[in-house]
């Protein structure tokens, strides 16, 4: 008699995907065949800013390569424990922006809430890598105070939940979540900021997209993919889910010293991002936190990139060049 194959809930798939997740430096260097030079200064690295990347992001990448620009995203590298003036661990004064315990509010009209301090992969450079999450709500009870200032300012049309990654949050969770948000009358908005998608795919499950478009909230869905590489058969997948949804999905890139700071790769990008029907959004300045120096790329560099962007690309493929600067009340164009 055949045996009937009972398939596992997307949940699970998600979950295990993520638990299987390399955290050692050493077992990095393994699956990859990276020289042992590469070995004790990601260890001490990590020691400050611990490693974490699934599987399915890794195999994109070239074994044997410790340029490979996927890699250069994730590898603790020595240069991370060096001091260089202007870098901070606070380089956005979120601290100055805190309105309530997880919410941030930085621009008018728009609150975002820090909603966890888990993510899938802990990219090098990310501007958030000494946060205080532990001084953020935790559980759905938590967040009362939020909701009720959310609630008491009518000027706040649009909420954006962030993290860390919010889609490390359960779909039970985030689905009580923005329920509650839509309760709000003035709220019209729900953006998702989210790297999930992209670094693991199996995020994106039928879960997901029913809450993400089950109430009255206008969603959009902003994802990170630095490089074509990222942009395997998953993730492409993935991304059409959202869009077949009836989300829409934009993409914001990070400009990045040795990843994707040339024309040929950008453009690429961004073709494929408009091919998967992602608008490809901001690219941003690097945000001058501690331990990222080395991904810096000057501004002059940078706008060089984009006009050749521009002369290559149809206008709604041209990402804006940004960098947020603190007190501002918008993203500022790097002219």
């Amino acid at each position: 008699m055949e045996k009937t194959m009972l398939r596992e809930p997307a949940a699970a798939n998600w979950h295990k995907a993520l638990a299987a997740a390399i955290r050692d430096p050493d077992e990095l260097c393994d699956v990859l065949r990276l020289p042992d030079r590469i070995r004790e200064p990601a260890r001490r690295a990590a020691r400050q800013f611990p490693l974490l990347v699934p599987r399915g992001f890794v195999a994109r990448m070239k074994p044997g390569d410790p340029d490979d620009p996927l890699l250069r995203q994730v590898l603790p590298i020595g240069a991370e424990e060096e001091f260089v003036p202007g870098y901070s661990i606070d380089p956005l004064a979120e601290r100055a922006s805190a309105a309530t315990p997880g919410m941030l509010q930085k621009y008018p009209g728009r609150a975002l809430l820090v909603m966890t301090g888990a993510c899938a992969v802990h990219c090098r450079y990310c501007f958030r890598r000494h946060f205080p999450y532990d001084e953020s709500p935790r559980k759905l009870s938590d967040w009362a105070e939020a909701l009720a200032h959310l609630e008491a300012d009518e000027t706040i049309h649009e909420v954006l939940l962030s993290g860390g990654d919010p889609l490390t949050r359960t779909d039970a969770w985030l689905a009580e979540f923005a329920r509650r948000l839509a309760a709000i009358k003035h709220v019209r908005r729900l953006r998702l900021h989210t790297r999930l998608p992209i670094v693991l795919p199996e995020r994106v499950n039928d879960e997901l997209l029913s809450w993400l478009t089950g109430t009255r909230l206008a969603p959009f869905v902003v994802v990170h993919c630095n490089h074509p590489a990222e942009l395997d058969g998953p993730t492409r997948r993935a991304l059409a889910r959202l869009v077949d949804a009836g989300v829409p999905v934009l993409n914001q890139a990070v400009l990045l010293r040795g990843v994707n700071d040339d024309a040929d790769t950008l453009a690429e990008l961004c073709e494929r991002l408009v091919d998967l029907r992602v608008l490809p959004y901001y690219l941003h300045q690097l945000d001058r936190v501690s331990g990222a120096a080395q991904f810096e790329v000057g501004d002059e560099p940078a706008k060089k990139l984009v006009a050749d962007l521009a002369r290559r690309l149809p206008g709604y493929a041209v990402p804006r060049l940004v960098r947020e600067i603190p007190g501002e009340s918008s993203k500022t164009a790097v002219r």
